[in-house]
């Protein structure tokens, strides 16, 4: 533990950070779950819905930097690969 006042004040922050990006991290991969057995059941309609919500989750994830935003693009053009295979 930091004898130092700040050090101890960082020790927390970090902490609390630390909880919030696994709380961001845990809801995206819940989203990408849910988009991939909508996509496995094949169905169409609830994939597309499940598609717009997984791509906000990885903007937002990217966007407070969860995530790189070159993945959460990566990520993104894979689920949506996988999206207009099942329409097609």
């Amino acid at each position: 533990m930091a004898n130092i006042k700040s050090a101890q004040k960082r020790i927390k922050v970090i902490e609390k950070k630390t909880m919030q990006n696994r709380m961001i991290k845990s809801a995206l991969k819940t989203t990408i779950k849910k988009f991939l057995t909508a996509v496995a059941a094949g169905n169409a309609e609830e994939a597309k819905v499940e598609f717009k919500a997984t791509a906000r989750a990885l903007d937002m994830a990217a966007g407070k930097g969860v995530i790189h935003k070159n993945k959460a693009a990566r990520a993104k053009s894979r689920l949506a690969t996988k999206l207009t295979a099942l329409n097609a």
